[in-house]
Protein backbone atom coordinates (compact mmCIF):
# COMPACT_ATOMS: atom_id res chain seq x y z
CA UNK A 1 0.00 0.00 0.00
CA UNK A 2 1.13 3.50 -0.78
CA UNK A 3 -0.43 6.92 -1.03
CA UNK A 4 -2.22 7.74 -4.27
CA UNK A 5 -0.50 10.55 -6.15
CA UNK A 6 -2.65 13.47 -7.26
CA UNK A 7 -1.91 16.17 -9.84
CA UNK A 8 -4.13 19.27 -9.83
CA UNK A 9 -5.31 21.48 -12.68
CA UNK A 10 -6.31 24.92 -11.36
CA UNK A 11 -6.60 25.77 -7.69
CA UNK A 12 -3.87 28.39 -7.61
CA UNK A 13 -3.20 31.01 -4.94
CA UNK A 14 -6.47 32.57 -3.77
CA UNK A 15 -8.63 29.73 -5.11
CA UNK A 16 -11.31 28.63 -2.66
CA UNK A 17 -12.15 25.33 -4.38
CA UNK A 18 -8.51 24.41 -4.83
CA UNK A 19 -8.03 24.57 -1.08
CA UNK A 20 -11.20 22.59 -0.42
CA UNK A 21 -10.12 19.79 -2.77
CA UNK A 22 -6.65 19.62 -1.27
CA UNK A 23 -7.97 19.45 2.29
CA UNK A 24 -10.64 16.89 1.41
CA UNK A 25 -8.23 14.67 -0.51
CA UNK A 26 -5.72 14.71 2.36
CA UNK A 27 -8.18 14.06 5.19
CA UNK A 28 -7.87 10.26 5.20
CA UNK A 29 -4.13 10.12 4.54
CA UNK A 30 -4.53 8.00 1.40
CA UNK A 31 -3.90 10.73 -1.20
CA UNK A 32 -0.87 12.98 -1.66
CA UNK A 33 -0.69 16.08 -3.87
CA UNK A 34 2.60 15.84 -5.76
CA UNK A 35 2.27 18.47 -8.47
CA UNK A 36 0.01 20.41 -10.75
CA UNK A 37 -0.67 23.12 -13.29
CA UNK A 38 -2.20 25.49 -10.78
CA UNK A 39 -2.46 28.71 -12.79
CA UNK A 40 -2.37 30.16 -16.29
CA UNK A 41 1.40 30.77 -16.19
CA UNK A 42 4.36 28.72 -15.03
CA UNK A 43 5.42 31.52 -12.68
CA UNK A 44 2.07 31.56 -10.87
CA UNK A 45 1.92 27.77 -10.84
CA UNK A 46 5.35 27.51 -9.22
CA UNK A 47 4.40 30.18 -6.68
CA UNK A 48 1.41 28.05 -5.68
CA UNK A 49 3.65 24.99 -5.51
CA UNK A 50 6.07 26.76 -3.19
CA UNK A 51 3.24 27.74 -0.87
CA UNK A 52 2.27 24.04 -0.75
CA UNK A 53 5.88 22.84 -0.26
CA UNK A 54 5.92 20.95 -3.56
CA UNK A 55 8.85 20.16 -5.82
CA UNK A 56 9.02 23.04 -8.33
CA UNK A 57 9.94 20.62 -11.12
CA UNK A 58 6.41 19.21 -10.86
CA UNK A 59 4.63 22.56 -10.94
CA UNK A 60 3.83 23.07 -14.60
CA UNK A 61 2.82 25.98 -16.79
CA UNK A 62 -0.10 24.16 -18.42
CA UNK A 63 -2.16 21.03 -18.00
CA UNK A 64 -0.81 19.77 -21.34
CA UNK A 65 2.75 20.00 -20.03
CA UNK A 66 1.79 18.28 -16.78
CA UNK A 67 0.05 15.35 -18.43
CA UNK A 68 2.77 14.73 -21.04
CA UNK A 69 5.68 15.05 -18.61
CA UNK A 70 4.02 12.98 -15.90
CA UNK A 71 3.31 10.27 -18.48
CA UNK A 72 7.05 10.03 -19.15
CA UNK A 73 7.83 9.29 -15.50
CA UNK A 74 8.11 5.68 -14.28
CA UNK A 75 4.90 4.07 -13.02
CA UNK A 76 6.21 4.26 -9.47
CA UNK A 77 6.58 8.03 -9.64
CA UNK A 78 3.95 9.51 -11.93
CA UNK A 79 0.61 10.82 -10.73
CA UNK A 80 -2.24 8.33 -10.47
CA UNK A 81 -5.02 10.80 -11.21
CA UNK A 82 -5.76 14.36 -12.20
CA UNK A 83 -8.07 16.64 -10.20
CA UNK A 84 -9.67 19.51 -12.17
CA UNK A 85 -10.75 22.58 -10.16
CA UNK A 86 -10.95 25.22 -12.89
CA UNK A 87 -13.90 27.35 -14.08
CA UNK A 88 -16.51 25.41 -16.08
CA UNK A 89 -15.13 26.07 -19.57
CA UNK A 90 -11.75 24.60 -18.59
CA UNK A 91 -13.04 21.17 -17.53
CA UNK A 92 -13.39 19.40 -20.87
CA UNK A 93 -9.93 19.65 -22.42
CA UNK A 94 -7.93 18.61 -19.32
CA UNK A 95 -10.35 15.74 -18.61
CA UNK A 96 -10.20 14.54 -22.21
CA UNK A 97 -6.41 14.71 -22.40
CA UNK A 98 -5.97 12.99 -19.03
CA UNK A 99 -8.15 10.06 -20.07
CA UNK A 100 -6.47 9.80 -23.47
CA UNK A 101 -3.09 9.55 -21.74
CA UNK A 102 -4.03 6.97 -19.14
CA UNK A 103 -4.84 9.07 -16.07
CA UNK A 104 -7.92 8.72 -13.87
CA UNK A 105 -9.88 11.93 -13.25
CA UNK A 106 -11.66 13.80 -10.47
CA UNK A 107 -13.55 16.86 -11.73
CA UNK A 108 -15.64 19.68 -10.35
CA UNK A 109 -19.22 20.05 -11.57
CA UNK A 110 -20.68 20.67 -14.07
CA UNK A 111 -18.51 18.19 -15.95
CA UNK A 112 -18.52 20.11 -19.24
CA UNK A 113 -20.17 23.06 -20.98
CA UNK A 114 -22.15 21.00 -23.51
CA UNK A 115 -23.91 17.65 -23.65
CA UNK A 116 -21.77 16.66 -26.63
CA UNK A 117 -18.62 17.24 -24.60
CA UNK A 118 -20.09 15.30 -21.66
CA UNK A 119 -20.86 12.31 -23.85
CA UNK A 120 -17.35 12.43 -25.29
CA UNK A 121 -15.88 12.20 -21.79
CA UNK A 122 -18.28 9.37 -20.90
CA UNK A 123 -17.27 7.43 -24.02
CA UNK A 124 -13.57 7.93 -23.28
CA UNK A 125 -13.99 6.72 -19.70
CA UNK A 126 -15.79 3.61 -20.93
CA UNK A 127 -13.26 2.92 -23.68
CA UNK A 128 -10.23 3.30 -21.43
CA UNK A 129 -11.71 1.74 -18.30
CA UNK A 130 -10.35 4.68 -16.30
CA UNK A 131 -12.18 6.03 -13.25
CA UNK A 132 -13.94 9.38 -13.28
CA UNK A 133 -15.37 11.06 -10.17
CA UNK A 134 -17.50 14.19 -10.10
CA UNK A 135 -17.38 16.14 -6.84
CA UNK A 136 -21.04 16.48 -5.95
CA UNK A 137 -19.88 16.61 -2.36
CA UNK A 138 -23.27 16.73 -0.61
CA UNK A 139 -23.93 13.10 -1.52
CA UNK A 140 -20.91 12.25 0.65
CA UNK A 141 -22.78 13.29 3.80
CA UNK A 142 -23.55 10.44 6.20
CA UNK A 143 -27.20 11.42 6.69
CA UNK A 144 -27.74 11.71 2.95
CA UNK A 145 -26.47 8.17 2.62
CA UNK A 146 -28.78 7.08 5.46
CA UNK A 147 -31.72 8.68 3.63
CA UNK A 148 -30.82 6.86 0.42
CA UNK A 149 -30.48 3.52 2.23
CA UNK A 150 -33.85 3.94 3.91
CA UNK A 151 -35.52 4.71 0.58
CA UNK A 152 -33.78 1.87 -1.26
CA UNK A 153 -34.80 -0.54 1.52
CA UNK A 154 -38.41 0.60 1.27
CA UNK A 155 -38.55 2.01 4.82
CA UNK A 156 -40.79 4.93 3.77
CA UNK A 157 -42.68 3.01 1.09
CA UNK A 158 -43.12 4.00 -2.54
CA UNK A 159 -41.97 7.54 -3.36
CA UNK A 160 -44.83 9.82 -4.37
CA UNK A 161 -43.45 13.37 -3.99
CA UNK A 162 -40.07 15.12 -3.79
CA UNK A 163 -39.30 18.73 -2.90
CA UNK A 164 -35.88 20.34 -3.00
CA UNK A 165 -34.43 23.81 -2.83
CA UNK A 166 -31.01 25.40 -2.97
CA UNK A 167 -31.02 29.04 -1.91
CA UNK A 168 -28.12 31.48 -1.65
CA UNK A 169 -28.02 35.27 -1.46
CA UNK A 170 -24.45 36.18 -2.33
CA UNK A 171 -25.30 37.60 -5.77
CA UNK A 172 -27.95 39.98 -4.44
CA UNK A 173 -25.43 42.56 -3.20
CA UNK A 174 -24.19 43.40 -6.69
CA UNK A 175 -27.07 42.71 -9.05
CA UNK A 176 -26.13 45.59 -11.31
CA UNK A 177 -22.45 44.64 -11.25
CA UNK A 178 -22.61 40.85 -11.45
CA UNK A 179 -19.49 40.69 -13.62
CA UNK A 180 -17.44 42.01 -10.69
CA UNK A 181 -18.49 39.09 -8.48
CA UNK A 182 -16.79 36.45 -10.59
CA UNK A 183 -16.60 37.47 -14.24
CA UNK A 184 -16.73 33.96 -15.66
CA UNK A 185 -19.99 33.18 -13.83
CA UNK A 186 -21.76 35.90 -15.84
CA UNK A 187 -20.22 34.85 -19.17
CA UNK A 188 -21.99 32.07 -21.15
CA UNK A 189 -18.75 31.24 -22.97
CA UNK A 190 -17.15 30.36 -19.63
CA UNK A 191 -20.07 29.27 -17.43
CA UNK A 192 -22.12 27.58 -20.15
CA UNK A 193 -25.81 28.12 -20.87
CA UNK A 194 -26.73 27.77 -17.21
CA UNK A 195 -25.91 30.22 -14.43
CA UNK A 196 -27.32 29.18 -11.08
CA UNK A 197 -28.53 26.03 -12.83
CA UNK A 198 -24.93 24.96 -13.37
CA UNK A 199 -23.59 26.22 -10.07
CA UNK A 200 -26.20 24.99 -7.58
CA UNK A 201 -29.03 23.47 -9.63
CA UNK A 202 -26.85 20.53 -10.62
CA UNK A 203 -26.20 19.84 -6.92
CA UNK A 204 -29.95 19.71 -6.21
CA UNK A 205 -30.54 17.52 -9.28
CA UNK A 206 -27.83 15.04 -8.27
CA UNK A 207 -29.01 14.99 -4.65
CA UNK A 208 -32.55 14.12 -5.76
CA UNK A 209 -31.33 11.35 -8.05
CA UNK A 210 -28.91 9.99 -5.44
CA UNK A 211 -31.29 9.90 -2.47
CA UNK A 212 -34.23 8.45 -4.43
CA UNK A 213 -32.09 6.15 -6.61
CA UNK A 214 -34.24 7.29 -9.54
CA UNK A 215 -33.87 9.54 -12.56
CA UNK A 216 -35.77 12.71 -13.35
CA UNK A 217 -37.57 12.08 -16.65
CA UNK A 218 -39.17 15.46 -17.44
CA UNK A 219 -38.64 19.08 -16.40
CA UNK A 220 -40.78 22.23 -16.64
CA UNK A 221 -38.62 25.25 -15.78
CA UNK A 222 -39.35 28.95 -15.21
CA UNK A 223 -36.01 30.71 -14.84
CA UNK A 224 -35.22 34.24 -13.68
CA UNK A 225 -32.44 36.55 -14.84
CA UNK A 226 -32.63 39.23 -12.17
CA UNK A 227 -30.44 42.30 -12.55
CA UNK A 228 -29.53 44.73 -15.32
CA UNK A 229 -27.94 43.05 -18.33
CA UNK A 230 -28.13 39.59 -16.80
CA UNK A 231 -27.87 36.90 -19.50
CA UNK A 232 -27.63 33.77 -17.34
CA UNK A 233 -30.20 32.57 -14.82
CA UNK A 234 -29.70 33.38 -11.15
CA UNK A 235 -33.12 32.23 -9.93
CA UNK A 236 -35.67 29.62 -10.92
CA UNK A 237 -38.55 27.30 -10.15
CA UNK A 238 -38.83 23.85 -11.68
CA UNK A 239 -41.41 21.08 -11.70
CA UNK A 240 -40.21 17.59 -12.48
CA UNK A 241 -41.45 14.04 -12.94
CA UNK A 242 -39.56 10.93 -11.87
CA UNK A 243 -39.27 7.54 -13.48
CA UNK A 244 -41.74 5.88 -11.09
CA UNK A 245 -44.37 8.57 -11.74
CA UNK A 246 -43.61 10.62 -8.62
CA UNK A 247 -43.82 14.38 -9.01
CA UNK A 248 -41.57 17.03 -7.55
CA UNK A 249 -40.52 20.65 -7.39
CA UNK A 250 -37.20 22.45 -7.12
CA UNK A 251 -36.41 26.07 -6.30
CA UNK A 252 -32.96 27.56 -6.85
CA UNK A 253 -31.70 31.09 -6.30
CA UNK A 254 -28.50 33.01 -5.71
CA UNK A 255 -30.32 36.30 -5.14
CA UNK A 256 -32.35 35.15 -2.11
CA UNK A 257 -31.35 37.87 0.35
CA UNK A 258 -30.34 36.48 3.74
CA UNK A 259 -29.76 32.91 2.60
CA UNK A 260 -26.27 31.45 2.91
CA UNK A 261 -26.19 27.86 1.64
CA UNK A 262 -29.69 26.50 2.18
CA UNK A 263 -29.75 23.17 0.35
CA UNK A 264 -32.60 20.93 1.54
CA UNK A 265 -34.63 17.97 0.32
CA UNK A 266 -37.87 16.32 1.41
CA UNK A 267 -38.99 12.93 0.11
CA UNK A 268 -42.53 11.69 0.77
CA UNK A 269 -43.46 8.02 0.54
CA UNK A 270 -46.54 5.92 1.16
CA UNK A 271 -45.28 4.90 4.64
CA UNK A 272 -43.34 7.97 5.75
CA UNK A 273 -41.10 10.86 4.79
CA UNK A 274 -37.54 12.13 5.22
CA UNK A 275 -36.17 15.67 5.50
CA UNK A 276 -32.53 16.72 5.26
CA UNK A 277 -30.98 20.20 5.42
CA UNK A 278 -27.36 20.91 4.50
CA UNK A 279 -27.09 23.68 7.09
CA UNK A 280 -28.05 21.14 9.78
CA UNK A 281 -26.40 18.23 8.07
CA UNK A 282 -26.07 15.80 11.01
CA UNK A 283 -29.86 15.60 11.45
CA UNK A 284 -32.14 13.47 9.29
CA UNK A 285 -35.80 13.94 10.19
CA UNK A 286 -38.02 10.92 9.56
CA UNK A 287 -41.77 10.74 9.96
CA UNK A 288 -43.67 7.45 9.81
CA UNK A 289 -47.45 7.29 9.64
CA UNK A 290 -48.97 7.29 13.11
CA UNK A 291 -45.66 7.78 14.92
CA UNK A 292 -43.82 10.78 16.39
CA UNK A 293 -41.10 12.40 14.31
CA UNK A 294 -37.73 10.67 14.68
CA UNK A 295 -34.38 12.40 14.37
CA UNK A 296 -31.51 10.28 13.09
CA UNK A 297 -27.92 11.34 13.79
CA UNK A 298 -24.55 9.83 12.81
CA UNK A 299 -23.73 6.85 15.01
CA UNK A 300 -27.16 7.13 16.60
CA UNK A 301 -30.06 4.70 16.98
CA UNK A 302 -31.46 3.23 13.77
CA UNK A 303 -28.43 4.04 11.59
CA UNK A 304 -27.46 1.30 9.14
CA UNK A 305 -24.06 -0.24 9.82
CA UNK A 306 -22.58 0.79 6.46
CA UNK A 307 -23.58 4.39 7.19
CA UNK A 308 -21.81 4.38 10.58
CA UNK A 309 -18.58 3.76 8.68
CA UNK A 310 -19.06 7.01 6.76
CA UNK A 311 -19.30 9.23 9.83
CA UNK A 312 -15.89 10.44 11.02
CA UNK A 313 -16.43 11.85 14.52
CA UNK A 314 -18.33 10.78 17.66
CA UNK A 315 -22.01 11.69 17.75
CA UNK A 316 -22.76 15.18 18.94
CA UNK A 317 -19.70 16.67 17.25
CA UNK A 318 -19.97 18.95 14.18
CA UNK A 319 -19.53 17.20 10.87
CA UNK A 320 -20.27 18.71 7.51
CA UNK A 321 -18.92 20.18 4.31
CA UNK A 322 -15.27 19.09 4.34
CA UNK A 323 -16.00 15.64 5.75
CA UNK A 324 -18.67 14.99 3.12
CA UNK A 325 -16.29 16.23 0.43
CA UNK A 326 -13.59 13.94 1.80
CA UNK A 327 -15.93 10.95 1.54
CA UNK A 328 -16.06 11.46 -2.23
CA UNK A 329 -12.27 11.33 -2.38
CA UNK A 330 -12.11 8.40 0.04
CA UNK A 331 -14.57 6.30 -1.96
CA UNK A 332 -12.87 7.24 -5.22
CA UNK A 333 -9.47 6.40 -3.72
CA UNK A 334 -10.71 3.05 -2.42
CA UNK A 335 -12.02 2.24 -5.89
CA UNK A 336 -8.73 3.33 -7.46
CA UNK A 337 -6.75 1.08 -5.13
CA UNK A 338 -8.80 -1.91 -6.30
CA UNK A 339 -8.27 -0.90 -9.94
CA UNK A 340 -4.50 -0.63 -9.45
CA UNK A 341 -4.56 -4.14 -7.98
CA UNK A 342 -6.60 -5.40 -10.97
CA UNK A 343 -9.54 -6.16 -8.72
CA UNK A 344 -13.17 -5.14 -9.13
CA UNK A 345 -15.58 -3.32 -6.86
CA UNK A 346 -19.30 -4.05 -7.03
CA UNK A 347 -20.61 -0.50 -7.19
CA UNK A 348 -18.57 2.57 -6.26
CA UNK A 349 -20.36 5.03 -3.98
CA UNK A 350 -19.40 8.34 -5.51
CA UNK A 351 -20.74 10.43 -8.40
CA UNK A 352 -19.32 9.19 -11.70
CA UNK A 353 -19.04 10.29 -15.31
CA UNK A 354 -22.64 9.15 -15.76
CA UNK A 355 -23.73 11.73 -13.20
CA UNK A 356 -21.74 14.28 -15.15
CA UNK A 357 -23.75 13.59 -18.31
CA UNK A 358 -27.02 13.68 -16.36
CA UNK A 359 -26.08 17.04 -14.85
CA UNK A 360 -25.38 18.72 -18.19
CA UNK A 361 -28.55 17.21 -19.68
CA UNK A 362 -30.46 18.69 -16.72
CA UNK A 363 -29.07 22.17 -17.48
CA UNK A 364 -29.95 21.95 -21.16
CA UNK A 365 -33.44 20.60 -20.53
CA UNK A 366 -34.22 23.36 -18.02
CA UNK A 367 -32.99 26.14 -20.32
CA UNK A 368 -34.93 24.68 -23.26
CA UNK A 369 -38.08 24.38 -21.16
CA UNK A 370 -37.74 27.98 -20.02
CA UNK A 371 -37.42 29.15 -23.65
CA UNK A 372 -40.70 27.39 -24.43
CA UNK A 373 -42.79 28.89 -21.62
CA UNK A 374 -41.98 26.10 -19.14
CA UNK A 375 -42.96 23.31 -21.53
CA UNK A 376 -42.25 19.79 -20.31
CA UNK A 377 -38.83 18.70 -21.59
CA UNK A 378 -36.96 15.40 -21.31
CA UNK A 379 -33.31 15.66 -20.15
CA UNK A 380 -32.42 12.48 -22.03
CA UNK A 381 -33.21 14.19 -25.36
CA UNK A 382 -30.06 16.31 -25.12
Amino acid sequence: MRKLRMGMVGGGLGSFMGGVHRKAAALDGMIELVGGAFSSTEEKSKATGRSLYLNEDRCYGSFEEMILKEKQLPLGERIDFVTIVTPNHLHFEPAKMALENGFHVVCDKPMTLTVEQAKTIESLAKETGLLFALTHNYSGNAMVKQARQMIVNGDIGDIIKVQAHYLQGWMADELDEQASIKPWRADPTKSGIGGSLADIGTHADQLIRYITAMDITEIAADLGRIGEGRTLDNDGNLLFRMENGAKGSMTISQVAVGEENDLAIRVYGTKGSIKWEQENSTRLRVQFIGKPEQIYTPDGYGIYDNIREVSRVPKGHPEGYLEAFANIYKNFGTHLYTALENKTIEKPDYPTVHDGVKGVQFIYAAVESDKNNAAWTKPADF
